[in-house]
């Protein structure tokens, strides 16, 4: 397996530079999660990083390498994504369908 030295910026990690493997397309993943151990001995708490482009180049626009940045709020995703043409969420504040009447032309 290959790996990459990735800068990490923000939160109890900032400056450092580890080894992160990198996936088939030579990416690191999109996320990374680093459990720290609580002390009470309690669950540990999660710290997350997210991978943004580290430059980009000037002609094209391409991302040069990545690093990972702090996400203080670290919500965890499931994995999948939300596409826009996908169902809403029954959510009570919705807009109601709408359902064709005479009235329309």
């Amino acid at each position: 397996m290959k790996s990459e030295e990735t800068p990490f910026e923000g939160g109890p990690m900032d400056g450092r530079v580890l080894p992160v493997l990198v996936g088939p397309t030579g990416h690191p993943p999109k996320t990374y999660r680093i459990p720290v151990p609580d002390a009470a001995g309690g669950p540990p708490a999660v710290l997350v990083y997210r991978r943004v482009p580290r430059g980009h180049s000037k002609r094209l626009g391409l991302p040069q390498g990545w690093k990972y940045q702090y996400d203080p709020e670290g919500k965890a995703t499931d994995g999948r994504l939300k596409w826009p043409w996908s169902k809403p969420d029954n959510d009570p504040g919705a807009t109601p369908d709408r359902k064709p009447d005479d009235t329309d032309g």
